[in-house]
C-alpha cells in the first residue's frame, strides 16, 4: 500500500498535508480499500469548528457508514464539493482527487504530533496481528 511520506497520518486513518496556513485532510489508502466503493460523503460546513480526533465528516460506503475525524483543530476553510457528484474519486485517488476538506490549524503542535508514514504503517502491522 502507499502511504507518501510527505503525510501526517491519524491513528483514525486520516492523512493530513499541511501548505502555507491550512492542512489537507482525507483518508488513506488502507481506509478507503477497508471500505470498499464509498457512494456518498458528507463534508463539513466551511466556516465550522474542528477538533482533533472529533469526527467532523461521514463516508458511506456499500459496506456501512463510517466517521471521519478532524487531525488537528482549527476552521474548516474548504470542502472537496466534487466528491458529493462523485465520491468515488476518494477510491481512485485518495491522496489527490479523494481530499475532503482543509482546515487552517488553531495550533501546529497537533499537526507536528501526528505520525509520519513509517509510525503510520507501524500501527497498521501491529493491528494486523
Amino acid at each position: 500500500m502507499n502511504f507518501p511520506s510527505d503525510l501526517k497520518y491519524a491513528k483514525t486513518h486520516e492523512w493530513a498535508r499541511t501548505s502555507s496556513n491550512e492542512v489537507t485532510c482525507g483518508i488513506t489508502e488502507y481506509a478507503q480499500k477497508e471500505l470498499s466503493d464509498v457512494v456518498y460523503v458528507e463534508l463539513p460546513k466551511i466556516g465550522a469548528g474542528v477538533k482533533q480526533g472529533v469526527p467532523c465528516c461521514i463516508v458511506e460506503s456499500v459496506k456501512a457508514a463510517f466517521d471521519i475525524y478532524a487531525p488537528v483543530s482549527g476552521t474548516i476553510t474548504a470542502v472537496n464539493s466534487s466528491l458529493e457528484a462523485e465520491p468515488a474519486k476518494v477510491n481512485r485517488d485518495p491522496y489527490g482527487e479523494g481530499w475532503f476538506f482543509k482546515i487552517k490549524p488553531s495550533s501546529s503542535d497537533e499537526f507536528n504530533r501526528l505520525m509520519s508514514a513509517q509510525e503510520y504503517e507501524h500501527v497498521l502491522s501491529e493491528s494486523a496481528h
